[in-house]
């Protein structure tokens, strides 16, 4: 569904937040993917930070989440990523 991440979590500017880049496939239908980034927003608590889209109908997204510490800090959920 989705293709590989382009890169792991990184820490940015923003220290507070940790990041997950994705890009979409042109063939993923909007529903399929407003559905799938539905369910990163509420079961691992990542928001949508930024979202590209690109001629060729590639979709370059960016989420991100709170950092967590202490015993909170995983989740067990792995980061948004290979969906097919």
């Amino acid at each position: 569904m989705f293709t590989r991440r382009v890169a792991t979590a990184e820490r940015t500017t923003e220290p507070d937040y940790e990041y997950a880049p994705m890009r979409i496939d042109p063939e993923i239908s909007r529903s399929a993917v407003a559905s799938q980034l539905s369910l990163y927003a509420e079961f691992g608590g990542w928001e949508l930070a930024r979202v590209q889209r690109y001629e060729d109908g590639t979709r370059r997204v960016l989420l991100r989440r709170k950092r967590r510490t202490g015993r909170d800090a995983y989740d067990g959920l792995p980061l948004p990523g290979l969906m097919r």
